[in-house]
């Protein structure tokens, strides 16, 4: 017999009704979609492990598969659509290649959608406990390290030699009653949690063991909780996606990418062949956008002995020093860090590689300011986020000439840098995005009792220009550093040991 359709509401008060005060001594139980995250469907995250691991093809292949999901999922039975979800998702995945995403690019997604309501009564509680259907090797990074979730209980897949087989264990999929049988299990030795929180039906074993249960209703709709609000802000993040990829957003990604790297093609070659001068109008025409704020000074002249001036840009993709050169309508060298080869290949500009030893590439930038204006990245590594890293205070003592330059971007559809990825795909996935945007302001040039020459250290030449560069954008400045960086999203320090075959000058960053 078939049972009536049953209200969450009918079974339990709405979350707003919940006290959120003195409750530093209460342990909270919470579902994760619908009920800690607006969403009610997690697509959108398996889409992201998806394509960061496996690529396209394993895009096309889940989107193929997800109709066989939502018929399982409404019709027949929630688990078995999760089951097929997982299995088209994980398969043949390496570990560490899911573990990777889940720490560096799903957090970035996961508390862009974090309800305003369940996350006051989360936030409030001294324990907090997680019991949610989706593999906890893919949620648990973003709710321990973003969240402070004590203790995290989700689906468990198997593994074998290190790859996903994409099968669920004997425990099985965490809706109904195993949700409830995991919770007591978990809580065995302890008493049970004093609030649960839900949202759907298959919520309600595991909420009636708990002493207050709330249900988080589907509407109204809310806006989610501001990043600022988070007990952890998110200063990196990883992956080439820039919008969550619903069905819809997914199919969209798959058809465009063929058209977009055949565009982005072109536009490359527009700015690698074109003379500078033309090569900003050749973007527009592309529909590459190029802004320009400000006034940047004139070309120095060796003529009469002027040394070069050194444009301090922030980092935000390795095209920094391109689109400064196409803003300026001339070529402009550049030191940098990170440099693949395809992308030295295709440069119009000349790149001149650090080598991160300080006497060494001293005397390098020394003899290029001789030659002409030139321009540095002092943060050593991109951010993508509102946020400057720390800057080097090599440059404050090679020249008093200084002209600090905010760099910003747009991107609609992919991120055109990466730490885990292959760098020399940077620029095509930058110039892949429809209609990408850069904005250039140049500053005023930095007067001359704020250089080394007029009393300053190095480290307050530095300082002033990240806080005057951040001032400009509207970003916050911080201490991290690029180590800080690759330790977050991929578990190294961002170096590449050295190449015998390469000198000392010529060591290639990662």
């Amino acid at each position: 017999m078939a049972k009536p359709k049953e209200n969450p509401a009918s079974f339990f008060p709405n979350i707003a009704q919940c006290a959120s005060i003195g409750r530093e001594k209460d342990t909270v139980v919470a579902d994760m979609d619908g009920t800690l995250l607006r969403g009610r469907s997690s697509f959108p995250y398996f889409a992201l492990v998806a394509f960061e691991v496996g690529g396209i093809l394993r895009l096309l292949f889940l989107l193929l598969a997800s109709p066989i999901v939502g018929i399982l999922y409404y019709f027949i039975s929630e688990s078995a659509g999760i089951r097929v979800l997982i299995f088209a998702t994980f398969v043949g995945m390496k570990v560490s290649d899911i573990e990777s995403v889940a720490r560096a690019v799903l957090p970035k997604f996961y508390s862009s959608d974090l309800h305003p309501e369940s996350w006051r009564v989360f936030s409030s509680c001294g324990k907090r406990c997680v019991l949610t259907a989706n593999p906890r090797v893919m949620v648990e990074p973003f709710l321990k390290d973003y969240l402070g979730a004590d203790m995290v209980i989700g689906t468990e897949i198997y593994m074998f030699r290190g790859r996903a087989t994409g099968l669920v264990k004997n425990s099985g999929i965490l809706v109904g009653k195993n949700k409830a049988d995991e919770l007591e299990k978990a809580f065995k030795d302890e008493p049970m949690p004093d609030i649960a929180l839900g949202d759907r039906k298959t919520d309600y074993p595991f909420m009636k063991l708990c002493k207050e249960s709330y249900v988080v209703p589907k509407e109204p709709e809310v806006e989610p909780v501001s990043l600022d609000k988070l007990p952890k802000p998110i200063v990196f993040h990883d992956g080439r996606l820039v919008q969550k990829p619903t069905p819809f957003m997914a199919l969209l990604t798959i058809l465009w990418i063929p058209v977009g790297f055949l565009l982005a093609c072109l536009r490359i070659a527009a700015g690698t062949l074109l003379p500078m001068p033309l090569v900003y109008y050749a973007f527009w025409a592309l529909g590459v956008r190029v802004y320009i704020k400000g006034t940047p000074p004139p070309p120095a002249k060796k003529s009469i002995g002027q040394t070069g001036v050194l444009f301090i840009c922030s980092h935000r993709t390795l095209l920094d020093p391109i689109f400064l050169s196409t803003a300026l309508g001339r070529p402009m060298p550049a030191v940098t860090y990170s440099l693949s080869r395809l992308s030295e290949l295709i440069s119009p500009i000349k790149l001149v590689r650090l080598s991160r030893d300080r006497a060494t590439d001293a005397s390098m930038i020394k003899k290029l300011l001789q030659e002409g204006d030139l321009v540095i990245c002092p943060e050593g590594t991109t951010c993508r986020e509102p946020f400057l890293l720390r800057f080097s205070a090599l440059f404050g003592e090679l020249t008093d000439e200084l002209v600090p330059v905010a760099m910003a971007n747009r991107m609609s559809m992919f991120h055109g840098t990466t730490a885990r990825g292959w760098k020399g795909m940077d620029p095509f996935y930058f110039f892949m995005n429809p209609i990408p945007a850069y904005e250039v302001t140049f500053l005023n040039k930095l007067p001359y009792e704020l250089t080394c020459s007029g009393g300053k250290s190095s480290h307050e030449v530095a300082n002033y220009i990240q806080r005057m560069i951040a001032a400009s954008l509207s970003y916050e400045c911080t201490s991290f550093t690029r180590k800080d960086k690759y330790s977050a999203l991929a578990g190294n320090d961002g170096t590449v040991v050295e190449k015998p075959k390469l000198s000392p000058n010529k060591v290639m960053g990662c």
